[in-house]
């Protein structure tokens, strides 16, 4: 690095220089691969490989099992990526759900004004103009004025390209919940309040995404609608908001393990919130290239089942067993980005010690529990005992085989992929059947007898 760079410039260069190290280590080790590479890729794609693909469904099942399973009054749901259009049209996704674009009258490319990257600009009703604008592509000054652009994917339902048969895939998941809300009381036993979780993919059709896997235009959610009955004043709503905020920051610091001094907590200003809603957190996060959004929390107040009832002409309202009551339930919505949790978790592990790369993953988001390998690649014997070993460990733990190269190159790859333990069979193990354990964090050795390896390993990981 450039000894003449300020403390700024170069604290902004080593945020940089990480993201391109955690781009590289991704690709290297199999986490994310640019998508369609091989035909030159597609513009902001990615694709998630085979160990990029394991961290990402431990992410979503433990989420899944802290928010669903370990909860009595959370019940899940798997909607549909494609919705009926009036599903749409009564949230306001197809009137409002647009973003000012610029089209260049020379190349035709279509780009958003840079006052746009303000996410307050719209909110404060800031007009946009072509003006002080070039075109990125052929930089040509000759533009059109800004028009609003839908930025839902649009499909086509049926074989005909046709204005009757259009259709969208889904911009973000909640909807689906609220679409579902009659079917949920009718066929479970949940009562207010209570919530509904959904994991699924999520398309917006972003003309300036960009940061890795940070803004996608196909992106995964976990999203939480949880009911709650018509508060009688602010305390009510307030309780249950809160009782919320303190279970995102637990996700966050104790089953993630982010770092606490990374995380900072926005109180989104009335001017800039969206108008259903009465109190919006955002959970931002210090990613290399600034302070963003990770999570967000919101009162929707009863906007949305009154929206779709009255849109749809059902009775979605809420009948309290009890007394009879007949209301409209207030809904409370923690959002989580999968793909954003993936790049935190990364990011908040990776850890350079000398020459030495290591993720320091939480044992339970790790891809691999251990690895297991004989010390040497070309002696029958250890490879055979090795083997067994892995075949053994396999039934109740996710591990991985790896005899390639040296025990060096070996370690090295399982540290980069956050594995927290190596079991190495050597020579010795032939000879009193213990192995070799190697603790990823600090590279400290120990013996194990093998009839005591897993429950070792089970016991360590679940600390």
């Amino acid at each position: 690095m450039d000894p003449r760079l300020r403390g700024d410039d170069r604290n902004k260069m080593d945020k940089q220089n990480l993201l391109e190290k955690i781009v590289a280590l991704c690709k290297r080790r199999g986490f994310i691969y640019p998508g369609s590479e091989i035909y030159g890729g597609l513009s902001n794609s990615w694709d998630y490989g085979p160990v990029g693909v394991e961290l990402k469904n431990n992410i979503k099942q433990l989420w899944w099992k802290k928010f669903v399973q370990l909860r009595e009054d959370i019940v899940g749901l798997d909607a549909a990526l494609i919705m009926n259009p009036k599903v749409w049209e009564a949230s306001g996704h197809l009137a409002n759900f647009s973003d000012p674009l610029i089209e260049c009258k020379k190349c035709h490319t279509r780009f958003r004004p840079i006052i746009d990257l303000n996410p307050h600009a719209k909110a404060q009703g800031v007009k946009v103009s072509a003006e002080g604008h070039k075109c990125p592509n052929c930089n040509s000054t000759e533009l059109m004025e800004p028009k609003q652009f839908n930025l839902m994917f649009k499909t086509f339902i049926g074989p005909a390209e046709e204005s009757a048969n259009i259709a969208y895939f889904r911009p973000e998941t909640a909807q689906a919940i609220f679409a579902d809300f009659k079917n949920i009381l009718d066929t479970t036993r949940v009562r207010i309040p209570f919530g509904v979780a959904q994991i699924g993919k999520a398309f917006r059709n972003e003309i300036t995404p960009g940061n890795f896997i940070f803004r996608m235009r196909e992106f995964e959610q976990m999203e939480i609608e949880y009911f709650i009955a018509p508060p009688k004043d602010d305390k009510e709503w307030q309780s249950a908001f809160e009782k919320w905020r303190v279970g995102v920051l637990s996700w966050i610091l104790d089953d993630l393990g982010i770092d606490k001094s990374k995380i900072h907590e926005d109180e989104v200003p009335d001017e800039d919130r969206a108008h259903y809603s009465k109190r919006t957190i955002d959970f931002m996060y210090e990613f290399p290239f600034g302070k963003e959004e990770l999570y967000g929390l919101a009162y929707r107040t009863d906007f949305d089942l009154k929206n779709h009832g009255n849109s749809s002409g059902k009775n979605l309202k809420y009948r309290d067993p009890e007394s009879g009551e007949e209301y409209w339930p207030h809904v409370i919505e923690p959002s989580f980005g999968v793909d954003r949790t993936f790049l935190a978790v990364l990011l908040d592990s990776y850890t350079e010690e000398g020459n030495r790369v290591y993720l320091k993953l939480h044992p339970k988001l790790a891809p691999y529990k251990a690895a297991v390998f004989p010390l040497l690649a070309n002696k029958p014997e250890l490879i055979d005992l090795a083997k067994k070993i892995y075949i053994d460990l396999k039934q109740n733990l996710h591990v991985c085989w790896d005899e390639r190269g040296n025990i060096g190159k070996r370690y090295a790859a399982q540290d980069e992929i956050g594995t927290p333990y190596c079991v190495t069979a050597d020579f010795q193990s032939l000879e009193d059947s213990t192995v070799t354990v190697r603790d990823r964090d600090s590279a400290k050795q120990i013996r194990v007898k093998i009839s005591e390896l897993q429950n070792y390993i089970l016991d360590q990981i679940s600390k």
